[in-house]
């Protein structure tokens, strides 16, 4: 009689990796750099970037759960043209709700609350991992990536009010000898505050891992 070699099942990671990769391991923006448009374009300040962030996770999380409850129904020659509706009618929603809450807020973001719908991240997700698993880690997912991306923006949009405008949220943090550099406030200075983030993650990583090397060799 033929004996089939022993297989170990396949470990499944728990439920709350889907929740917490997001926010640093699989950052969406320190490490896969997805959605670079709003990121630079409103990140010019604290309050831009924590509304776009908001936004941005609101449609993420609410597509998720859509595209995870539809997944056995949707064909799969039109599962992107569903996947990009649902999406869309999110973002609408959103666009309204900012609308009423602040005008002014509203024009800040401008387009880029439209764009929200071909954000490669929300997509991302939505085709990557809704449409294969359930529910629950979908929401997880959702809520891990939005949480990353909002804490993402709001490192960026701190440093870059701080140091353009000397504020932050609108409130003054230096005194009148403050030497305000409007750089900062341009796209330019998107791209430079975005470098020393991505350099600083870079550089504890790489500490982190060197001392986990060493705590290995000891053992």
């Amino acid at each position: 009689m033929m004996a089939f070699p022993h297989v170990e099942p396949e470990a499944v990671p728990p439920a709350t990796d889907d929740l917490v990769n997001g926010i640093w391991k699989q950052n969406p923006v320190f490490v896969h750099v997805l959605g670079m448009c709003p990121v630079l374009a409103v990140s010019n300040t604290a309050i831009n970037a924590l509304a776009m962030g908001l936004a941005t996770s609101f449609v993420l999380l609410m597509s998720n759960v859509v595209v995870s409850l539809i997944r056995h129904v949707v064909p799969n020659q039109v599962r992107i043209v569903t996947f990009i509706m649902v999406i869309a009618t999110f973002v609408t929603i959103v666009d309204y709700v900012i609308q009423a809450i602040s005008l002014p807020l509203h024009r800040s973001l401008g387009a880029f609350i439209s764009l929200i719908v071909v954000n490669c991240l929300i997509l991302g997700r939505a085709e990557a991992f809704a449409s294969k698993h359930r529910l629950g880690r979908s929401t997880l997912d959702a809520l891990g990536m939005g949480v990353g991306f909002t804490v993402a923006l709001l490192c960026l949009g701190a440093v870059r009010e701080l140091l353009g405008n000397g504020s932050l949220f609108g409130f003054r943090m230096f005194g009148e000898s403050f030497q305000e550099w409007t750089i900062m406030m341009l796209p330019p200075g998107g791209f430079f505050t975005l470098a020393a983030w991505l350099l600083l993650i870079h550089w504890f990583e790489q500490r982190r891992g060197g001392t986990e090397t060493q705590r290995e060799v000891v053992r």
